[in-house]
C-alpha cells in the first residue's frame, strides 16, 4: 500500500511543531522514511511541501534541515493571523451551515462548562476545534488552508499562557457564534478582531534549547509510531 505524501508531510510537520525534530536539525530522508514505514519517494515529496510552507529549509551541502524562524517572522504571523480570523468569522456568518452551528454551539457549551471547573488542558484542546470549525464555516477553501496553516506554526513558534479568566474567554466565543447564528457579519468580524487582539498578549515566542520549546501545543499531536498502519490516519 502506497502511503499518501500527504500523510507524510503531516506526520513530520506534527513532529517539528512538538519539538521532536528541533530547529536547525537535518532531515534526511532516509531516516524519515524509516521513522515513517514508508520509502524515500512520499518523504521527498512532503519536504517539499513543508518547505514551501516555511517549515523546511534547504542548505548547500546539508540538505533538508528544520527552519529557523526569526522573531519578526513570528511577530509576522500573530499579526496576519488578526487580519484573517475576523475575515474568517465574516465570511462564516455568510456562509455557516445548520451543522456548523451545531458543532460550534456544542463547543461553546463544552468550554464554558470546563471552564466552570478549571480544566485547563481541555479548554486548550476546545479552543483549537473552536477555531478550526469557524475556519471551517467560512467556506473558503484557501482561507482554511492559510488559517490551518497559520495555527501550526502559531503553536511552533509560540507558548500560550491560559487566560486568568477562561470564564470570559468562553462568553466571547459564544457572542462570535450568536452574530455568526443570525449572519450578522460585520459583528462577527469586530468580535472575531477583538478575541484575537485579546488572545494575541498570552503568547510567548518560544526559545529553541529551553524545556519549552518541546512542549505539546494544543491540538498538534507528536508522530511516536509509523504511518504505515492499517487505518492509515495520523
Amino acid at each position: 500500500m502506497r502511503i499518501p505524501a500527504h500523510s507524510v508531510c503531516t506526520a513530520i510537520r506534527d513532529d517539528i511543531v512538538s519539538g521532536v525534530f528541533e530547529r536547525g536539525s537535518r532531515l534526511t530522508e532516509e531516516v524519515l522514511a524509516r521513522r515513517y514505514g514508508v520509502s524515500r519517494v512520499p518523504v521527498r515529496e512532503a519536504l517539499r511541501t513543508l518547505e514551501s510552507e516555511g517549515f523546511v529549509v534547504t542548505r548547500r551541502h546539508a540538505g533538508a534541515c528544520v527552519a529557523e524562524p526569526t522573531e519578526q517572522e513570528a511577530a509576522d504571523l500573530l499579526e496576519v493571523r488578526m487580519l484573517l480570523e475576523p475575515l474568517g468569522a465574516a465570511r462564516a456568518a455568510q456562509r455557516r451551515t445548520e451543522a456548523h452551528l451545531k458543532v460550534l454551539r456544542g463547543l461553546v457549551r463544552l468550554g464554558q462548562e470546563r471552564a466552570r471547573r478549571g480544566e485547563g488542558e481541555d479548554l486548550r484542546s476546545l479552543g483549537g476545534w473552536f477555531h478550526e470549525t469557524l475556519a471551517q464555516a467560512s467556506g473558503s477553501a484557501g482561507l482554511i488552508a492559510l488559517l490551518t496553516q497559520l495555527r501550526h506554526k502559531i503553536a511552533w513558534m509560540y507558548a500560550v499562557d491560559q487566560p486568568a479568566r477562561p470564564a470570559d474567554s468562553w462568553a466571547e466565543h459564544g457572542a462570535i457564534v450568536d452574530a455568526v447564528a443570525r449572519g450578522d457579519a460585520d459583528r462577527a468580524r469586530a468580535l472575531a478582531a477583538q478575541h484575537a487582539e485579546r488572545a494575541t498578549a498570552a503568547h510567548r515566542l518560544r526559545r529553541p534549547g529551553r524545556p519549552e520549546a518541546a512542549a505539546r501545543p494544543g491540538r498538534v499531536r507528536s508522530s511516536q509510531h509509523s504511518v504505515n498502519t492499517p487505518s492509515g490516519r495520523l
